[in-house]
């Protein structure tokens, strides 16, 4: 049985196929989201006069039960019902007779995946910022604990200047907070609410949606019924834009991590147990975790521009085509989770090299510090240059890696201002929250 099936119709088995595609296995995932909507919608229907107020009670009681037993692990879509929308109502409907039928008063199909989807996509979003925030102060502790710890820096993948473990993790670490910038975007546009749009041209029943909005504490709602209908793929779209943006820091740094723990940088290492090894080299440790991690954070990468194909040139209202958002979506949402735990795991396990720079093969590094250290000496910036690189032509170039580097302003290697990144990051981090 279908919601929308009328007594002497139905559709072939084949059609029916098609259509429904893999929507049952991603809307086990907005069963919770779908229950609350129906509460909020029901108990607007009690007090505004369309359901009597003890039958929008009894429907509100049974729709709490049936979010328990989802809670518990208990719920599933029978096989005969078409998706999780239909599952509920049926539940209901059992449950409470009649007046189980009513719930659908003023409301469409399209609404309520609508306002399903935003619940799913502003939870979800919390549960990144989350991971985020985990990463980021695993991130600050690390660079702070190592912040003496000089490596390397590159250019052009060539040798450039000294650079410091602590300066390279926290450049990850403030890297997150421009990508939180991202989340929080897409969690402000997720949290409108779409619920009383209907089919996307509003109804006829004197719905209350500013109430409906307090009780699913949406900040505000999407006011124009057409565009509540529009806002779906976008929303999903922007979602999938800050997925990206996390998924290129995390990359990144897994390439950073592949690069490092090569025998010909040797900087960083890791436990046996968490590299693994080949089926004929007895030697190899191989950074499998890294290399996986920055091929799905690729893959998440690619969702924006599948999303744009998909909802690109799509007219105003409704269209099927939106359906296929979760199967792209969703999966990225679950990849990047697990890319996150995995980077926290390995970074919580990382091992770092000493004394490094001490490499005859790193004496060009300092280049530049003999540069400044002439500069200081009175000679103007560009007869140092030349003087040094004449050295470096010569073979005569020398520098004491025992001295000390005197880097002292925001952001370099000896003031890495991790103080202030936290503070940015408490600020934007603090706007993705929903409001009580």
């Amino acid at each position: 049985m279908k919601l929308w099936s009328k007594d002497k119709t139905s559709t072939a088995e084949q059609i029916e196929h098609f259509t429904v595609g893999r929507d049952r296995d991603f809307d086990i995932q907005m069963a919770r989201f779908d229950v609350e909507g129906s509460i909020a919608h029901v108990t607007m229907l009690g007090e505004e006069g369309m359901m009597r107020k003890e039958e929008a009670d009894e429907a509100v009681a049974a729709l709490k039960k049936i979010k328990a037993s989802i809670e518990a692990g208990d719920f599933s879509i029978d096989a005969g019902a078409e998706d999780i929308h239909s599952q509920i109502e049926f539940m209901l409907t059992k449950s409470i007779g009649d007046a189980g039928k009513m719930i659908h008063t003023g409301r469409s199909r399209n609404d309520q995946v609508a306002v399903d989807i935003k619940l799913f996509l502003r939870s979800s979003l919390m549960g990144i910022k989350d991971d985020m925030q985990s990463l980021f102060d695993l991130l600050i502790q690390k660079s702070n604990a190592h912040k003496d710890t000089l490596i390397p820096g590159y250019t052009h993948l060539q040798i450039a200047m000294p650079s410091s473990v602590g300066l390279w993790l926290g450049a990850y670490a403030e890297s997150l907070v421009d990508d939180m910038e991202f989340v929080a975007a897409a969690f402000r546009v997720a949290n409108k609410n779409p619920l009383g749009s209907g089919a996307g041209y509003g109804s006829s029943f004197p719905l209350n949606r500013a109430r409906t909005t307090a009780l699913l504490h949406f900040d505000t709602l999407n006011y124009n019924s057409v565009y509540a209908q529009m806002s779906r793929g976008k929303t999903e779209k922007l979602t999938s834009m800050a997925l990206a943006s996390v998924a290129a820091t995390l990359g990144r740094l897994a390439m950073d991590c592949c690069l490092f723990m090569n025998q010909n940088f040797g900087f960083i290492h890791f436990p046996d147990e968490l590299t693994t090894g080949s089926s004929i080299m007895p030697h190899k440790k191989n950074p499998d975790v890294f290399e996986l991690i920055r091929a799905k954070c690729s893959r998440i990468q690619a969702v924006p521009n599948e999303l744009a194909l998909l909802i690109n040139n799509l007219p105003s209202g409704y269209h099927r085509d939106m359906q296929l958002t979760k199967e792209i979506l969703f999966p990225a949402i679950d990849e990047l989770h697990a890319c996150m735990e995995m980077m926290k795991l390995m970074l919580n396990a990382i091992g770092v090299r000493q004394d490094i720079l001490n490499d005859e093969k790193y004496t060009y590094l300092f280049s530049v510090e003999k540069v400044n250290e002439l500069v200081n000496q009175g000679i103007p910036f560009r007869d140092a240059y030349a003087r040094v690189g004449n050295m470096i032509n010569e073979g005569t170039f020398h520098f004491d890696t025992k001295q000390q580097l005197r880097h002292t302003h925001e952001g370099s290697i000896g003031n890495l201002c991790n103080e202030e990144i936290v503070a940015q990051m408490k600020s934007v981090a603090a706007g993705i929250r929903i409001s009580s």
